[in-house]
């Protein structure tokens, strides 16, 4: 792997742990459905994160309106542990 895609890799992870740090995210709590919790609990505890586009449906469904949260869980990734719209969601933050 060359420097200039290792640097890519790491910096997609610093934005999947967390986010845009000039831009931060105002989240309410009437978003935390029973489907949105169990998505992100799901993805959480087995460390799969290929539900992320379906919890930005849930979100949606929820009332988010969140461009930055819903196009963080419906793009590319990479996506781990510590994800930082999965934090929010299961109060981690």
């Amino acid at each position: 792997m060359g420097e200039a895609e290792t640097k890519r890799l790491l910096s997609g992870l610093l934005r999947d742990i967390f986010g845009n740090p000039f831009r931060p995210v105002a989240f309410s709590p009437s978003w935390r459905t029973s489907t949105v919790l169990a998505l992100a609990s799901q993805m959480y505890e087995s460390r799969d994160f290929g539900a992320m586009p379906i919890l930005a449906d849930a979100l949606q469904d929820a009332g988010c309106d969140s461009a930055d949260m819903l196009d963080h869980c419906r793009g590319p990734g990479p996506h781990v542990r510590g994800c930082w719209v999965v934090d929010v969601v299961l109060g981690k933050e």
